[in-house]
C-alpha cells in the first residue's frame, strides 16, 4: 500500500498642553559665583533707603502665570504628587519637577499653577534658566507690586522681590527651566513661606528638596494630543497612522506639538510626516509652522543642555555614541573602548544629571527622539558635526563586533552575549546606510548572520549575509577570503531557507574561488566542499553529494587530523547522505563512531553531539530498531530542553522526530498531541513559511492520515503542498513529498480518480530530480503500483511491483524496511 514519505528529520549543523515659554530677558550664563553673590546683593540693598516691601499687600490680579493649555492632556499621577506636597500652615514647600527637555515641565507646573489657583493669594512665574534670569524675575515681581521701585537697579529690585516673598504667605512661585540647583540655592535659603515649583532638567543635587521625574506621555494621551492640535485647525483632518507617529516621536510632547503644528498649516498626514522625517529629518527637526519658535524644536531644545556640558568634553562624545544603540538596555560594558575610565562615568553622569539618558548600575537608556536629534548631522550646530557623528557611528560598529570576537554563534554558552548585542547592532544597522559600512560593520553582518541563521530567523540570516556581501566586495574586493567566506555564508542561509536554487549556484561559485584563491587544502575550502556536497543532498542529488562528502572528509583527516570538528562534521554530513540513499548499513556505523567521538572531542552537551544522538536515533528509526530509537530520542530531548532552551530550532527539530518515531511505533495518543505542540511552537519561532514548519504541517497530516482522520489529513496537505509549492518551488524534494503524501491521502479516501495522476505525476518529477535509484523514487514507484492495483488494473500494479521490487534489492539490499514493504505489497497482489 502507498507509504508517506516525510523530509529528512535531521538537519545539516553548521503635553502635557500648549504653554507659550516665558523667555529671560538676559539669556547670557556669566560666572556662576554661588551663594556669596545673592549676599552681595543683599549687603548693598541694606546701604540704599528702599520702600517698605513688606507692607505692600498681595494683588492676585497682579499674578503672572502663563496661559492656561487649552490643549492639555493627561499627567494626572504627577499633578496629584505635586499636590501632596503643597505648603503646610507654616512652612515652605520646595517641589523640583525634572525630565528631559521637551517632556513638559513647564507646561505641567502652569496647569498645576491654574488648577490650584484659589489655593493662593499670588502666583509669579520666572524663567530661571541662570543667576541673572532669576535676578530679573525677582526685580520683575518687585516693581510689578511697587511701580515705584522701577528706577532703582536691578539687583536692588531683585533684592526686594525676595524680600516680599521671605515676609509674606500663601504665594506661589514657579521657577522655570532652572539650569542648576546651585542657581536657585540662595533664594531659597531665604525664602521660607510660601511654595516653590521648579522645572529643571537637571535630576540630582536638590537636596532635601521634593522631586517629581515626568516622563514622556503614555500612548494613549499622545494620539489625543496630536488630535488635538491638528484639529484645532483643521477640523476634517485624517488622521490615520498617528498612534505610529506618536511612536516614532517617542510620545515626547514637545515633538508632537512640533509635528501637530506642521500637519494642521501644511494640510500634511501623519504617514507623509513619517516619510519627510525619515528623508529629511535634519529639516523636519527644525521645521516650524508660522508664527512658531524656533528655538523650541527638537533640533534646538536639548541644544542648550549640551552647551552645559562643555566642560565634559566626553560627554557629547558618548551622547553621539549612544545614539546609535537601541534606545534602552544598553550595557555600559558596551561603551567601553572609545572613552576610557574615569571619563567614561563621569560623562555619563553629567549626561544622566541633565535627564539627557537615564542610567542604572549597568544600563544607559536615551529617548529615541534624542537619538535621532544626535546622529544627524549639521554643519551649524557645534554638537552635530558630520565628521564627529561618522565617527561614532563606526566606532559603535566595532564595540559592537569586538563583543562577539571569538564567540561561535552555535555554542549555547556565547548566546546570552549575542542576545545583549543583538538589538543595538539592529539599531546601528537600521539606522546607518549599506554605503557606510566598514569592515567591522561588515563582520558585526558576518557573524549576527550566523547566529540568527542558527535560531531560525532565516529571512534576516540572509539579510544580513547580503549586506556583508556587498560590503565585502566593495571594501576588500571579489577576491579576499572576507568575501569568499560571506558568499559561503549567504548560500548556508539560503539553504537553511530551502532555496537551493540559489544556494547551490552560489555554494559551487564560492568552492571555486576559495580553491583559487586559498589553496585546495585550506580549512575554508574544505568547508565550501562540504556545503557544497550538503546543498546536494539536500536537492536529491546523491550522485553528486555522496562522492564529494567522501573526498573531503578524506582531505579533512589528513590535513586537519581524525578529530578536528570539522572533520567530525564531514563524517556526520557522509553518514547523513548514506542515510538518505537509504544504505543504512555504512549510515549507522559512521553515526556511531561519530557520536563516540563528539562525546569525546566536544562533550556530551555540545550542540553538535546532539545532533549526532538526534541523527543516530533518526538510522535506528529509519531501520526499524525503534527499541533503540525512542530512548535515544527521548534523552536527546531532554537534554536539548535543558541545554539549548525549549524554543530552539534543534530542541523543535527533536521533539518532532520523537513524535516520528512514536507514530512508527503506532502510539498515535502521544505523536499527534507531540505533533500538535511541535507545530504550534515552530510557526510561533519560525514563521508559518520556514521550512521546518511546513515539515511539522506535513508530519502532523501523516498522523492524521494514520488516525484514519482524513477530514483533517486530507485539508493539511493540501495547504501545505500549495505553500511549499510556493515558499520551495515545484522541484524541491520536500514538494515532492508532500505531492506523495497528498496522493496517498487520497488513495486512503477512496478517490482514486485525483490519487493516481497526482501519483503519475509524482514519480515523473521524482525519476528527473532524484534520479530513478532514489529511494524516495522507488517509494514513488511503489506508491503509484498501489493506486494501480486498489483501481483494479494489475496489469499495470503487477509489473511495476516486480520491477520496483528488483531495484530496490539491488539499491537498498534485500532486508531493508522498504524492500520490505514492497515485496509485502507484491505478495499480497499476487494472492488476490
Amino acid at each position: 500500500m502507498p507509504t508517506d514519505q516525510s523530509p529528512p528529520h535531521s538537519e545539516h549543523p553548521d503635553p502635557v498642553g500648549l504653554v507659550p515659554p516665558v523667555h529671560a530677558v538676559n539669556n547670557s550664563r556669566g560666572v556662576q559665583v554661588g551663594d556669596n553673590n545673592i549676599q552681595h546683593n543683599y549687603s548693598t540693598v541694606r546701604q540704599t533707603p528702599l520702600p517698605a516691601i513688606e507692607s505692600v499687600p498681595p494683588v492676585p490680579a497682579l499674578s503672572r502665570v502663563p496661559l492656561d493649555a487649552a490643549l492639555f492632556v493627561g499627567r494626572s499621577d504627577e499633578l496629584d504628587r505635586l499636590d501632596e506636597v503643597l505648603c503646610e500652615s507654616g512652612r515652605a514647600t520646595v517641589v523640583a519637577v525634572h525630565g528631559l527637555g521637551g517632556v513638559g515641565k513647564s507646561t505641567l507646573a502652569a496647569r498645576f499653577a491654574h488648577l490650584h489657583a484659589g489655593r493662593f493669594g499670588f502666583r509669579w512665574w520666572i524663567t530661571a534658566d541662570s543667576l541673572a534670569a532669576v535676578d530679573a524675575g525677582l526685580a520683575d515681581l518687585a516693581e510689578t507690586l511697587q511701580p515705584a521701585t522701577r528706577t532703582l537697579p536691578v539687583a536692588q529690585r531683585s533684592a526686594l522681590g525676595a524680600r516680599w516673598l521671605a515676609t509674606h504667605e500663601d504665594w506661589l512661585l514657579v521657577l522655570d527651566n532652572v539650569a542648576s540647583p546651585r542657581d536657585v540655592a540662595g533664594l531659597l535659603e531665604r525664602v521660607r513661606s510660601g511654595t516653590v515649583v521648579i522645572t529643571s532638567r537637571q535630576r540630582w543635587g536638590w537636596r532635601t528638596v521634593e522631586t517629581v521625574s515626568l516622563d514622556v506621555l503614555a500612548e494613549d494621551e499622545a494620539v489625543v494630543l496630536l488630535a488635538r492640535i491638528v484639529r484645532s485647525d483643521w477640523a476634517d483632518a485624517d488622521l490615520t497612522g498617528a498612534a505610529q507617529l506618536c511612536r516614532e516621536l517617542g510620545w515626547l510632547p514637545l515633538a508632537i506639538e512640533q509635528a501637530g503644528a506642521y500637519l494642521a498649516q501644511t494640510r500634511t498626514s501623519p504617514a507623509a510626516y513619517l516619510d519627510l522625517l525619515a528623508r529629511f529629518p535634519a529639516r523636519m527637526f527644525t521645521a516650524t509652522a508660522e508664527g512658531g519658535d524656533a528655538q523650541r524644536t527638537m533640533a534646538r531644545v536639548w541644544h542648550v543642555t549640551l552647551d552645559h556640558l562643555t566642560s565634559t568634553p566626553a560627554a557629547g562624545q558618548v551622547l553621539r555614541q549612544l545614539a546609535w544603540f537601541a534606545p534602552d538596555g544598553i550595557p555600559r560594558g558596551l561603551l567601553e573602548g572609545e572613552v576610557g575610565e574615569p571619563e567614561l562615568s563621569e560623562a555619563l553622569g553629567r549626561l544622566a544629571a541633565y535627564s539627557m539618558i537615564t542610567l542604572t548600575g549597568n544600563t544607559a537608556a536615551v529617548h529615541r527622539l534624542v537619538q535621532a536629534v544626535t546622529r544627524t548631522p549639521d554643519p551649524t550646530d557645534p554638537h552635530r558635526q558630520p565628521l564627529d557623528i561618522t565617527t561614532a557611528r563606526d566606532s559603535t560598529a566595532t564595540l559592537l563586533a569586538n563583543a562577539l570576537l571569538e564567540l561561535d554563534p552555535h555554542t549555547p554558552e556565547d548566546w546570552p552575549a549575542y542576545r545583549m548585542v543583538l538589538p543595538h547592532a539592529r539599531a546601528l544597522l537600521d539606522h546607518a546606510t549599506s554605503d557606510t559600512d566598514t569592515t567591522q560593520t561588515s563582520h558585526l553582518l558576518n557573524r549576527l548572520g550566523r547566529y540568527l541563521a542558527g535560531q531560525g530567523d532565516v529571512g534576516t540570516a540572509i539579510s544580513y549575509h547580503t549586506r556583508a556581501c556587498d560590503s565585502f566586495q566593495r571594501l576588500d574586493g571579489p577576491d579576499h577570503p572576507n568575501t569568499v567566506t560571506s558568499h559561503n555564508n549567504l548560500a548556508s542561509a539560503y539553504e537553511s531557507a530551502g532555496d537551493l536554487a540559489r544556494a547551490i549556484p552560489l555554494f559551487e561559485a564560492t568552492l571555486a574561488d576559495s580553491e583559487r584563491v586559498l589553496g585546495p587544502d585550506h580549512p575554508s575550502t574544505l568547508i565550501s566542499r562540504n556545503n557544497l556536497a550538503s546543498a546536494y543532498e539536500s536537492a536529491g542529488d546523491l550522485t553528486r553529494a555522496i562522492p564529494l562528502l567522501e573526498a573531503t572528509l578524506a582531505d579533512s583527516e589528513r590535513i586537519l587530523g581524525p578529530d578536528h570538528p570539522d572533520t567530525l562534521m564531514s563524517r556526520n554530513n557522509l553518514a547523513y547522505a548514506c542515510r538518505s540513499a537509504g544504505d543504512l548499513g555504512r549510515a549507522i556505523p559512521l553515526y556511531e563512531a561519530t557520536l563516540t567521538d563528539r562525546k569525546r572531542v566536544l562533550g556530551p552537551d555540545h550542540p553538535h553531539t546532539l545532533m549526532s544522538r538526534n541523527n543516530l536515533a533518526s538510522a535506528y528509526e529509519s531501520a526499524g530498531d525503534l527499541g533503540r530509537a525512542i530512548p535515544l530520542y527521548e534523552a536527546t530531548l531532554t537534554d536539548s530542553q535543558r541545554i539549548l532552551g525549549p524554543d530552539h530550532p534543534n530542541t523543535l527539530m527533536s521533539r518532532n522526530n520523537l513524535a516520528s518515531a512514536y507514530e512508527s511505533a503506532g502510539d498515535l495518543g502521544r505523536a499527534i498531541p507531540l505533533y500538535e505542540a511541535t507545530l504550534t511552537d515552530r510557526k510561533r519561532v519560525l514563521g508559518p513559511d520556514h521550512p521546518h514548519t511546513l515539515t511539522s504541517r506535513n508530519n502532523l497530516a501523516s498522523a492524521y492520515r494514520s488516525a484514519d482522520d482524513l477530514g483533517r489529513a486530507i485539508p493539511l496537505y493540501e495547504a501545505t503542498l500549495t505553500d511549499s509549492q510556493r515558499i520551495l518551488g515545484p522541484d524541491h524534494p520536500n514538494t515532492l513529498t508532500s505531492r506523495n503524501n497528498l496522493a496517498s491521502a487520497y488513495w486512503s479516501a477512496g478517490d482514486l480518480g485525483r490519487a493516481i495522476p497526482l501519483y503519475e505525476a509524482t514519480l515523473t518529477d521524482s525519476q528527473r530530480i532524484l534520479g530513478p535509484d532514489h529511494p524516495h523514487t522507488l517509494m514513488s514507484r511503489n506508491n503509484l503500483a498501489s493506486a494501480y492495483w486498489s483501481a483494479g488494473d494489475l496489469g499495470r500494479a503487477i509489473p511495476l511491483y516486480e520491477a520496483t521490487l528488483t531495484d530496490s534489492q539491488r539499491i537498498l539490499g534485500p532486508d531493508h524496511p522498504t524492500t520490505e514493504i514492497i515485496r509485502s505489497n507484491l505478495d499480497s497482489v499476487r494472492s488476490t
